[in-house]
């Protein structure tokens, strides 16, 4: 176990960090007990709201990537085939 007191026994820890930076979280945070406040989803949905539902940029650059033979490269097609064969099949049954 780590001692959450330093050697000189000056500072006091909460939670494992100084009480400066423990204490100096905003009381008013977004996210409380898994749940997104209001105020936080309505930034996040006027964020979203102001980007362009195509953006010209990023239908270039799949174009480019689309019509490279070397994308992706082999070597990243062989992980991510070792992934696919050693991950659990979650449609059997586990009754």
């Amino acid at each position: 176990m780590i001692d959450s007191t330093p050697s000189s026994g000056k500072a006091f820890y909460a939670n494992g960090l100084p009480n400066k930076i423990a204490g100096s979280a905003p009381k008013s945070s977004a996210n409380r007990g898994g749940r997104l406040l209001s105020g936080a989803t309505g930034q996040f949905q006027d964020a979203l709201a102001s980007q362009p539902e195509i953006r010209p940029e990023m239908v270039e650059k799949g174009r480019v990537l689309a019509e490279d033979p070397d994308y992706p490269s082999a070597a990243v097609i062989k992980h991510v085939a070792g992934l696919i064969l050693n991950s659990p099949d979650l449609s059997e049954d586990r009754g």
